[in-house]
């Protein structure tokens, strides 16, 4: 674990010692200044993660370092700590706080307390750097592969061009659908690494957050790191759903209710400058496909038709039934309804055009959209057997129109999802199994932290060897995508010899699901604590309130799917 620098500033030097010998055991690196001026100078020169400081220095105070450090942009989030010897008033310690302080430690100085303190703002630090870099990692390889595929493609025109003039325009949706999956399957890949980095960042900071004492500032900081791991976690979702490998729990929806459901949020989302207009029959059959994926999916391109009206217009949205058109290529021949969203916007070029379901590709300006908003309505639509094509010109706004199919099982239908019900549990034994050591290790400590006992195995062979050793092992929560055995293989040897024990599948990926698995309950990954212990409780209160044979059956059914 690479140490951080902690930055001592006290205009004497006895006072300086005195605090390198109590911190010199949290083993970090220990940067000393005399002065207000030479810690600046440290600042400058050394990446600081903790300033701990004297109030009371001449030429300049703690309460003025602390405000020139706070001014400087590299330094706005650096914890400042304040060492005072004299007695602060609240408007004192009001000053410090508004001065960019963190914390104060009285003299004389109790070292176990000093050392708590600066060792949490350290961790915080370095775990903060470490999220940083899994983010700029993600960024640099999805660069990276995109520059892989943009070449690939590169060469790939060039030789069809080369053999033929005539790009028709069926033979040309075949092409771009077969880039697409191509580029599909690439997405998919690094975003189930990525789901994988972001589980453990995830389940680590809800664990340090429930650790940390209680302060509003250090709060702020846990939140703000939540909130990045959350938004890649939702990026990764949106690639997946790029590449239709994630995973949709489809349902009968009546369009008509999900539509006028959505009205009240549409229109805040939108503003007062842009007219709704919805013309959605409610003798329309019911569709198949994930409510509230396609909820998401609606909300995206009204989002995109609000950015193409920046001086307001019009968004109808308008539906009706037909039948499958064999010349839309992915389309098979059925009964479908046909979704068509219309926004009076700038509409766009044909180059633009072209590229729109292009993943990564945006119009927008830098940190104003990722450029996977329309491959992911793309994916939605395709992975629920349907599809899309998008109209566009110039000063004359965009049509897109989706086809969904229609479903005739005569299932009740819906438009939102339900919430889960809470439930509790009790402490039981747990075999974690997962081929990734950083994921093992996280997911055993949500559920340490949830007072179960865990075990842990790196791989199903050794699962297995823990299991038919007399272990007293009561559920199995197990990785699907492993070397050698996978999840679902594992869980069928299970079935077979310890038919009473629950395994949880936890996967990313869509495409991964069959008949056997959806037998299992499952988690989709990342998921937070929370999820985990829901899907646990359904799976034990399965298991304690049905008989045996009732409890194997709900759990072929999938109890928490």
């Amino acid at each position: 674990m690479d140490k951080v620098n902690i930055l001592l500033v006290d205009d004497q030097p006895a006072k300086l010692l005195s605090y390198e010998v109590i911190l010199e055991e949290l083993g970090e690196n220990l940067i000393k200044a005399g002065s207000a001026r030479e810690a600046l100078e440290h600042l400058l020169r050394n990446e600081i993660a903790v300033v701990l400081t004297d109030v009371s220095m001449p030429e300049l105070d703690g309460f003025e370092l602390a405000a020139m450090i706070r001014e400087h942009p590299r330094f706005q989030r650096t914890a400042i700590i304040f060492v005072s010897a004299i007695h602060l008033t609240d408007p004192d310690r009001l000053r410090g706080y508004a001065a960019g302080a963190v914390d104060y430690l009285p003299v004389p100085l109790v070292p176990e307390l000093m050392r708590a303190k600066v060792k949490v703002f350290a961790e915080l630090y370095r775990k903060t750097r470490e999220l940083e870099k899994l983010n700029s990692e993600l960024e640099r390889r999805v660069a990276e592969r995109t520059a892989e595929i943009a070449l690939a493609n590169a060469r790939l025109e060039q030789r069809v061009e080369e053999r033929t003039r005539e790009r028709e325009e069926a033979l040309a949706q075949v092409h771009e659908m077969q880039k697409m999956e191509s580029l599909g399957q690439l997405t998919g890949g690094v975003a189930h690494d990525f789901n994988n980095l972001l589980m453990a960042v995830l389940g680590n900071l809800e664990l340090l957050k429930k650790r940390l004492p209680e302060n509003p500032a250090l709060n702020r900081l846990v939140d703000g790191a939540i909130t990045g791991a959350e938004r890649g976690a939702s990026l990764t979702k949106r690639m997946l759903a790029f590449a239709r490998r994630q995973e949709l729990k489809p349902a009968t929806v009546q369009l008509s209710s999900l539509v006028e459901g959505m009205e009240d949020m549409l229109r805040r989302s939108l503003g007062p400058t842009i007219n709704i207009e919805a013309d959605v029959s409610a003798s329309l059959p019911p569709v198949l496909v994930d409510p509230h994926q396609f909820e998401l999916a609606l909300l995206n391109l009204a989002l995109n038709a609000r950015d193409a009206m920046p001086q307001g217009g019009r968004l109808t949205i308008a539906a009706h039934q037909e039948e499958g058109n064999v010349l839309v290529p992915g389309l098979s021949s059925g009964e479908y309804v046909s979704i068509l969203i219309t926004d009076s916007g700038i509409g766009m070029d044909e180059a633009t055009l072209k590229r729109a379901t292009e993943p990564f590709f945006t119009t927008k300006g830098v940190g104003k959209g990722t450029g996977l908003g329309l491959p992911m309505v793309h994916g939605l639509v395709a992975q629920s057997g349907g599809a899309m094509r998008i109209a566009s010109q110039v000063g004359h706004g965009t049509s897109i129109r989706l086809w969904l199919p229609v479903d005739r099982t005569g299932a009740t239908p819906q438009s939102s999802v339900p919430e889960a019900r809470a439930r509790t549990t009790i402490s039981v034994n747990v075999l974690v199994v997962d081929d990734d050591p950083l994921i093992s290790s996280s997911t055993a400590a949500m559920l340490d932290d949830l007072g179960h006992v865990v075990t842990e195995a790196i791989s199903a062979a050794g699962a297995l060897e823990i299991l038919r050793g007399g272990s007293n092992i009561e559920l199995v929560v197990t990785d699907h995508a492993m070397p050698h055995m996978t999840g679902l293989e594992l869980a069928r040897i299970i079935r077979e010899e310890w038919p009473w024990i629950p395994v949880i599948l936890a996967s990313g990926y869509a495409d991964l699901l069959s008949t056997d698995t959806a037998s299992l309950p499952r988690l989709a990954k990342p998921y937070h604590q929370s999820e985990l212990a829901t899907c646990i409780a359904t799976v034990l209160e399965a298991q304690k309130v049905v008989p045996i044979d009732a409890a194997r059956r709900a759990y072929r059914n999938g109890a928490c799917a």
